[in-house]
This record gives C-alpha cells, sequence and structure tokens, in this order.
C-alpha cells in the first residue's frame, strides 16, 4: 500500500514542467527566459528495472545582475533528488542507520544509494513537516503530493500544484546557506548532471 502511494506519486512528476520565476533570487531583477533543462525527479525501482522520472525547469537570465537561474521547483540546492524524496531520506535516516534507509527506500521502490543518504542526513535543511502513517515518519511533502495526485483522476499535475503540494516556495524552509553563490550552485549541477547523462549512455 505505502509502496504504492509513494511510487504513484513520484511517478505522476514525469515530464512535469516548472517554469515561474518572478525576479532574480540574487539581486531582484527582472529575469527573460533562457532554456529548459532536465533535472532528476526520483529513480523508481520498476520490476526489477530503474527508472529515472525527470522534470524540466525553465532557465533565466536576470537582465540586471547576469545570473542565470532556475524556476521555482521542489529541489533543495546541491541535491540530485527532489524535496520530497530528500525529505523521506532526512526522516527515515533518524530512526534508522543509512543502509536500512537504502532497503527501506528500495522496498518502497525508490532507488537512493547509502553514500547519497549520508550526504542529506549531515545537512542541515531545517525542520521538515511530516506525520506518522503505517508505523513511519513520511513527510508532508511526499503525502500531499501523493493524495494531490489521487484527486486528478486522468488530468496531469502542474508544476504549481506540484509546488504547493511540496510546500514550496516556503520562507520557513530555508535553504542551506554552505552551497557557495547562486551561480556557483547552478554550475555544480550542471556538471553533475552531464556526467550521470554520460554514464546512463554508456
Amino acid at each position: 500500500m505505502l509502496a504504492d502511494l509513494v511510487g504513484n506519486a513520484l511517478a505522476s512528476m514525469d515530464g512535469v514542467k516548472f517554469t515561474y520565476l518572478r525576479a532574480c533570487p540574487s539581486c531582484g531583477g527582472p529575469v527573460t527566459g533562457h532554456d529548459l533543462r532536465a533535472k532528476r525527479f526520483a529513480v523508481l525501482l520498476e520490476n526489477g528495472k530503474e527508472r529515472t522520472i525527470r522534470v524540466s525547469v525553465k532557465r533565466f537570465y536576470c537582465q540586471q545582475c547576469g545570473t542565470l537561474c532556475y524556476a521555482d521547483a521542489p529541489f533543495y540546492p546541491d541535491t540530485r533528488l527532489a524535496s520530497p524524496v530528500v525529505d523521506l531520506c532526512l526522516l527515515l535516516s533518524q530512526q534508522m542507520p543509512f543502509n536500512r534507509v537504502a532497503q527501506r527506500l528500495r522496498a518502497m521502490g525508490i532507488v537512493v544509494d547509502r553514500g547519497t543518504i549520508r550526504n542529506y542526513a549531515s545537512r542541515d535543511f531545517g525542520m521538515i513537516p511530516a506525520t506518522e502513517l503505517f508505523g513511519l515518519l513520511l513527510p508532508l511533502s511526499l503525502l500531499n503530493l501523493a493524495t494531490f495526485n489521487l484527486g486528478l483522476e486522468s488530468r496531469p499535475i502542474t508544476g504549481a500544484e506540484a509546488l504547493a503540494a511540496c510546500g514550496f516556495p516556503s520562507a520557513g524552509r530555508a535553504a542551506p546557506q554552505d552551497g557557495g553563490t547562486l551561480k556557483e550552485r547552478n554550475q555544480r549541477y550542471d556538471e553533475k548532471e552531464k556526467k550521470e547523462r554520460k554514464t546512463e549512455d554508456r
């Protein structure tokens, strides 16, 4: 039951587009559209095979400071998976060792390695709203996404709806401050994505 709920919620995000940014997050200046980039949302295990769920996030160019910045999307800085998955990793790592977290996630149909879980657990993402379900403390970001998805029937979820379900943007869940400037974080993310695509293509 839990595996189906979580798997369906994450799978529903495949192909969702995030295209809104009010202003440059660095200087507050006006932005113009630049391009659309694919970002990994989650990796699911389906019938013994890994399936990457990707979303598209629009990049913008700031007319004032020249920074390339991403549209509002449910990702923490310097993470390669979406916030609901990160939230789940963090909450489970508070309840059990990292190797058991990886096993529990795999039983739910989510693929995250132990090193990534340890990395997330070592960082401060602020308080994660959660509730207990099926004997586990689970993030509201993931449960809201699952609940929201159930009410859509055959219509796909939109970027704005996904943001609302995941609790973004929210001043109460500030991003970590250890990732350098916005431009540096974006460059690091782009480099990681290029390396991963090369590995996947082999």
